[in-house]
């Protein structure tokens, strides 16, 4: 998560004293707006559970009032308190930071807590309509979506909610995966927008999954309409004999078999993004980004025009970032919410080329975070196989009583039966398989997997200690 505080706001209170409020955005977006005397107070809290050893420096008490340049100063080291507490593995995931945010996210959006009708969609656009509070948080929604599906506790853990934004030719872009420190109901809510809708699917990358999904009827009925949606929208490729296969098996009914060929297909799991720029192999290049497979797809459009296609094996990344900025006007960032705040974000990664060449690759977007998210998740995945242990759910008490649920259960309907290929969907496929056999620079034409980097890898240069000889 990519926590800044990039503006400032002048608000009054109740008694009509103006003070000054920080703006905290949560992956570019304001997620709740607070007073320093509340963050001080959060830090004593934190200080007095874990010890000054473990908590980070926070800015100090000033006498006076401060000064423009001072609040942008504080401004500052707010932020990188807040970065270091999140980053941090215990402070970051405890209960006591999280609920801290949101209960700031609730009081921002001057929501009340009471009982109310939340939409669920799943892949296939099903809603699932389930009874909640408005302070309930992500876990909270996520087990009302399993209970009123009927899905099992043991499943839970491997499907997660994510914040979708409905594009107007049809296509979705997948913004966000909900998180533990907010409340999704506030988080759809305050976007004012009928394009935002949270949806169901599965947070796992690893296929070998699928099978403790499937040996579900629930499960598999979900796992089923995530596959046919996304060959829908031209996630997974397929050319003619295949969907004529697929066709046939979804005639019969035959789920099982229906994912099992979708499993061979490529892009199979991939999460796609929006149309974004990148600097690799040369600047300013147009690149469309695939998440599947334990690594980052590139469909690059070079400035002669020239489209190449090629794979960062996220073993054979050292680290990442994620950097935020706002518009430079006259010389001076506007962090004032006189005008709304535009942050631009880029996601950059220092990967390993070949034996000995390391280099920084930049991906300017604003699903930035939304690709971290999925390099994090998938060395996360990597490290429970490691470990050789499998995805559980994780178990929490709920603080507010048990979830409100509604009385009947829903059924996960089937998705209507594939449509044949239409002309512009099949250009995209030999456009893909032209693609495909295009190198990008670096790129071993005799690496089966496309990947970046040249077969002469043998080190354990790779993330957090993951290389590629201990998978």
């Amino acid at each position: 998560m990519h926590f800044s505080i990039p503006e400032t706001e002048v608000r009054s209170d109740e008694n009509g004293s103006t003070y000054v409020a920080y703006n905290i955005h949560v992956n570019g977006v304001l997620h709740c707006r607070v007073r320093y005397s509340q963050l001080l107070g959060l830090h004593e809290q934190i200080k007095k559970e874990y010890g000054n050893n473990v908590v980070p420096a926070f800015p100090p008490k000033k006498i006076f009032t401060l000064t423009p340049a001072e609040v942008d100063q504080r401004r500052e080291q707010l932020e990188k308190y807040m970065q270091a507490v999140r980053q941090d593995p215990i402070l970051g995931s405890s209960e006591m930071f999280n609920s801290f945010l949101r209960k700031a996210q609730q009081e921002t959006q001057q929501i009340p807590t009471e009982e109310v009708q939340l939409e669920i969609y799943l892949s296939n656009g099903q809603k699932v309509q389930i009874d909640i509070l408005t302070s309930d948080q992500t876990e909270d929604v996520l087990e009302a979506v399993a209970s009123n599906l009927d899905l099992p506790d043991e499943l839970v853990g491997y499907f997660s909610l994510f914040l979708v934004q409905e594009r107007g030719d049809g296509g979705c872009t997948y913004v966000r995966k909900l998180q533990e420190f907010e409340l999704p109901y506030v988080s759809v809510t305050s976007l004012h927008s009928p394009d935002y809708r949270i949806v169901l699917r599965k947070s796992y990358w690893d296929t070998a999954y699928d099978s403790d999904v499937m040996d579900n009827r629930v499960g598999l009925n979900l796992l089923y309409a995530q596959t046919v949606s996304d060959i829908e929208r031209g996630w997974i490729l397929v050319n003619k004999d295949q969907h004529r296969q697929l066709k046939s098996l979804q005639e019969k009914g035959s789920k099982k078999e229906f994912i099992r060929l979708a499993q061979t297909l490529k892009y199979y799991g991939y999460i796609k993004f929006d149309p974004c720029i990148t600097d690799f192999p040369e600047k300013g290049c147009h690149v469309i980004v695939g998440a599947g497979n334990n690594e980052l797809n590139f469909h690059v459009k070079l400035p002669n025009e020239q489209m190449k296609e090629g794979s960062f094996k996220v073993t054979r990344m050292r680290c990442w970032r994620v950097t935020s900025s706002v518009p430079v006007a006259n010389g001076t960032a506007n962090t004032s919410s006189s005008t709304k705040c535009d942050v631009k974000l880029e996601l950059a990664f220092e990967y390993l080329m070949s034996k000995d060449r390391l280099q920084w690759v930049t991906i300017t977007s604003q699903q930035a975070i939304m690709m971290s998210i999925c390099l994090q998740s998938m060395v996360d995945e990597l490290m429970v196989k490691k470990s050789g242990g499998s995805i559980k759910k994780m178990q929490k008490k709920r603080l507010n009583g048990p979830v409100h649920r509604s009385d009947s259960q829903q059924a996960v309907k089937s998705p209507p039966l594939l449509d044949s290929p239409d002309p512009s969907r099949e250009q995209v496929v030999k456009l893909s398989t032209k693609l495909s056999s295009v190198s990008l620079r670096g790129l071993s034409s005799s690496n089966s997997a496309n990947d970046i980097s040249g077969n002469d890898f043998h080190g354990n240069y790779a993330f957090e200690g993951i290389g590629d000889d201990d998978l």
